[in-house]
């Protein structure tokens, strides 16, 4: 076989290893809770979460996982599903987290970036009056970046 060929097939279960392992990852995280009164879901991603205090807000009781959101952006319908929003009606503060579990932060940054300001354009027509902000947690190091 050709290096190109053993190239590209490697290439290509690599990728399918990562978006199972996303996938895979993104189902334990809908799972976790972390307060005082209750914790639940994976021990091991709860312990690397409660390693951040920036993480915590967005994985208490009031955190809701998988919401579906649907708008539209640039004169184009969109319909999308975010991995976690954190409303914080006192403060008038939305937050909005998604996964990425790219080891390589830089490859997709921009897409990234695209589909956080689209969530954000989506949840200020439903708040008007709040502050959004938007966050990328990395799943392969847990680092929270704000976009």
């Amino acid at each position: 076989m050709s290096n190109k060929l053993t190239d590209v097939l490697s290439q290509i279960k690599h990728q399918e290893f990562a978006t199972r392992t996303g996938r895979e990852i993104h189902k334990c995280m809908q799972h976790i809770v972390i307060s005082s009164e209750q914790t639940s879901g994976d021990a091991d991603l709860v312990a690397k979460i409660s390693q951040n205090p920036k993480l915590a807000r967005f994985f208490g009781p009031n955190a809701k996982t998988e919401v579906p959101i649907a708008g539209i952006v640039n004169n184009r319908f969109i319909s999308r599903r975010l991995d976690r929003l954190v409303v914080a009606p006192e403060q008038k503060q939305v937050y909005v987290l998604d996964y990425k579990s790219d080891t390589d932060k830089t490859a997709l940054f921009d897409k990234y970036v695209a589909q956080i300001n689209e969530y954000k354009s989506l949840l200020r027509d439903i708040y008007p009056g709040y502050q959004i902000m938007g966050y990328i947690l990395w799943l392969h190091d847990f680092e929270l970046q704000e976009i």
